[in-house]
């Protein structure tokens, strides 16, 4: 959910050398120092600003972009200006400094970019905006050119903003009262504004350690803040809200002890929720900037919040070099997302869900290298960006031990806490902590596209009377060459006991004998998905996210329905398929048979179609004529109209089903139902709607196991240790 704005931008915009910058930051002297004056006119929405620049010694040309229309000109300091062009909504200088002594560059004009939508696969889009300065509120980031952003380089920066009585202005690092040492905080002050006798309130805000860019947030907030050990939390809201506040504070302050604890020392003054205008999930340093709805959400405090306050420690502690790769997405998806699935129930599930997502939503041409990711832009890149390099640092942690890996991201952070890093740093880091080679495995995962494909052959078992001899291969299927992988092979024994062995596979096949001392139930290829590689059939249900990740299929909708309602189905289908061309539109009428070898989506209780679909695997039980629907081993639905949704197959055929009580609920629910692509049925109420119940199918078994017994138990594995102990 986390990304900088600046990050979807650049990565748009190759062209801007900034992005391209390699190696570490430089030394303190290098740094350039802006001292900037603004002052915000939301109602007018323009800026106008100074920038006192402090350039490294011996600087004769320095190269920057300013947004179009700001005209910058120089007021202090002997220098001469040069335009070289426009890119984009930016414009290029040239600075040519006289002398050591500081350049002031005066600026100002209009910035106001609409937000913009952007898909990612059907149905599911998300919102972005370059900068904009507005009644609604103020949004500014380096990709904006609020401020002279230099072409490469860190910086460090001092901001003294005006903004109108009553809105409040937030930066990161130190703001007004913000204790600059976090271990020793000051009392919460209750409001830190200066307020002008023109009516106007001026702020400063003011951050010494190196950063690659400087945000700007405005709106007339309420602020709430708590000091703590490790940083002082902070929140502002748009309306007030202290009960909601006091869970955000409460949450801020645990899950900094806890990262602090297990990577490092908490790297700023503050670490502050900021609500948004719209419906966003940013990380900036020392702060996250949220919509409106994502914050009033129950459990957003305890899943995603702890991402962004993890993006302190990676992406704005330790910077990307994302010229070789956006490593941080996966870092802080493992030491956040996963990390609290794992401490919860061990994280199975978890990991399967990012097989899943890989498997549903990235098509061969869609498919990169880490070594690729600069940014989430669609699906099929988050699954890649965050799934494939979270499932990369678990390998490697399954490689190294617990604690090997704890100390290998301690050492990352301590070397490069506020230096660009890439996959060379974190590997240099694992390889002293571990005092191993890992370059052969590094270099596979991070600089290859694909995933292998396992298969369990050749199984064997012989009792000699005195034991049993257990033996078989596992192989590597895919076409191409294969992967570095250490396998967890797992055979369950009578009596509920289990062996565990691991498989280095340094080519396509690796063999196993086993002596066991008592009889075998089955033998399974690693059954919790601790290695990254394509999901065999039967491994995985069904799920909403088969049929958003397909790049083409049918929406069919019922053309006996109720005029309001079928035109609301037919709406629906076409808000969907509105990006994806690959996706047809039918209505059920038109059609002889359902259209085969391809994802269907059926729609409404009315639909022709829907007694094939019902007549399914038996996972459910649909009766039109009532319209009931009954899930063995939920007795627990709500009663009355449901908006239900299903998935099914047929001969191995994706198909879903959809049906609303009430025209009304449609327009949330195509909103809503592209987020629940790990779920194979939903079950909501109402208008918004509001979900009542969800779940998966169960999994079957797969070539990747072998009973060897007429007795099937179920097999359930002990939760591991978690991550989370090393902090203790």
């Amino acid at each position: 959910m986390t990304l900088s704005p600046s990050i979807k931008f650049l990565a748009a915009l190759a062209a801007l050398v900034w992005l391209t910058q390699t190696g570490a930051a430089p030394a303190d002297p290098a740094l350039v120092h802006h001292d900037i004056q603004a002052r915000l006119d939301p109602r007018a929405g323009t800026i106008a600003a100074s920038d006192r620049l402090t350039l490294p010694p011996g600087t004769s040309e320095w190269t920057f972009y300013l947004h179009a229309g700001l005209a910058p000109k120089v007021s202090a300091g002997a220098a001469t200006l040069e335009p070289l062009g426009t890119e984009a909504h930016l414009e290029h200088y040239r600075l040519r400094p006289a002398g050591p002594d500081p350049i002031t560059l005066t600026y100002g004009g209009s910035i106001r970019h609409d937000l913009e939508a952007v898909p990612e696969s059907l149905g599911r889009t998300h919102q972005q905006s370059l900068g904009s300065i507005g009644a609604e509120g103020v949004f500014l980031s380096g990709t904006t050119g609020w401020y002279p952003t230099p072409q490469t380089g860190l910086q460090r920066f001092a901001l003294d903003v005006t903004v109108p009585e009553g809105w409040m202005a937030v930066s990161q690092g130190a703001g007004p009262d913000t204790p600059a040492d976090p271990a020793q905080p000051n009392p919460a002050q209750p409001n830190p504004n200066s307020v002008r006798a023109t009516g106007e309130v001026r702020q400063t805000w003011r951050e010494d350690q190196p950063q690659d860019e400087v945000y700007l947030i405005a709106a007339p907030f309420t602020l709430y803040r708590q000091a703590g050990p490790g940083a002082e939390a902070q929140v502002y809201l748009r309306s007030p809200d202290r009960a909601l506040a006091e869970r955000y504070l409460e949450a801020t302050g645990r899950y900094i002890d806890l990262y602090s604890k297990l990577i490092g020392p908490y790297p700023y003054a503050k670490f502050a929720l900021v609500e948004n205008f719209w419906e966003s999930g940013y990380g900036m340093p020392s702060f996250t900037l949220l919509g409106p709805q994502v914050i009033r959400l129950p459990f957003i405090v305890e899943t995603s919040f702890p991402h962004e306050i993890l993006h302190n420690w990676w992406g704005n502690g330790v910077y990307v070099d994302y010229a070789s790769g956006n490593w941080s997405e996966g870092l802080t998806a493992y030491l956040a997302d996963y990390l609290l699935a794992e401490r919860r129930d061990g994280g199975t599930d978890y990991r399967r869900n990012a097989l899943k997502s890989y498997a549903d939503y990235v098509r061969r041409d869609q498919d990169f290298p880490l070594t690729e990711f600069r940014s989430r832009h669609s699906s099929a890149s988050q699954a890649v960006g965050y799934g494939k390099a979270m499932m990369f640092f678990h390998m490697l942690r399954r490689q190294l031990g617990d604690q090997a890996f704890a100390q290998g991201i301690r050492r990352f952070y301590a070397d490069n806490r506020f230096r660009t890093a890439g996959y060379a740093e974190l590997e240099q880091a694992f390889e002293r902590a571990s005092s191993r080679d890992l370059g052969p495995f590094v270099r596979a995962w991070t600089t290859r596209a694909g995933a292998p494909r396992l298969k369990l052959a050749d199984v064997t078992l012989h009792d000699d009377g005195q034991g049993f001899r257990l033996s078989g291969r596992v192989d590597q299927t895919q076409v191409e060459a294969p992967w570095p992988l250490d396998i967890r092979l797992v055979i369950d024994l009578a009596g509920g006991r289990g062996r565990e062995e691991t498989l280095t596979m340094d080519g396509r096949s690796a063999r196993f004998d086993l002596d066991l001392p008592v009889l075998p139930l089955r033998v399974a290829v690693d059954p919790e998905f601790d290695s990254f590689r394509m999901l065999a059939e039967g491994e995985a249900p069904v799920t909403l996210g088969r049929l958003f990740g397909a790049e083409r299929g049918t929406l069919i909708w019922p053309a006996s329905a109720p005029p309001p309602l079928a035109a609301a189905y037919r709406t629906l289908a076409k808000t969907w398929a509105a990006d994806h061309p690959g996706w047809e539109l039918r209505s059920d009428r038109d059609l002889v048979r359902l259209p085969q070898h391809q994802p269907v989506w059926l729609l409404g209780w009315e639909n022709a179609y829907l007694s094939a679909f019902a007549a399914g695997d038996g996972q459910f039980r649909l009766d039109p004529g009532p319209r009931t629907l009954e899930i063995p081993g939920q007795e627990s639905l709500p009663p009355g109209p449901l908006t239900s949704v299903l998935t099914g197959t047929r001969d191995g055929q994706p198909i879903g089903w959809l049906a609303v009580p009430d025209p009304a609920a449609l327009p949330g629910l195509a909103r809503k139902l592209p987020h629940y692509g790990k779920y194979s049925w939903l079950v909501f109420t109402g208008d918004a709607p509001d979900i009542q119940a969800k779940g998966l199918w169960p999994a079957g078994d797969s070539e990747l196991s072998a009973w060897l017994t007429p007795e099937r138990p179920q097999i359930k594995y002990r939760p591991r240790p978690s991550l989370a102990d090393q902090a203790q």
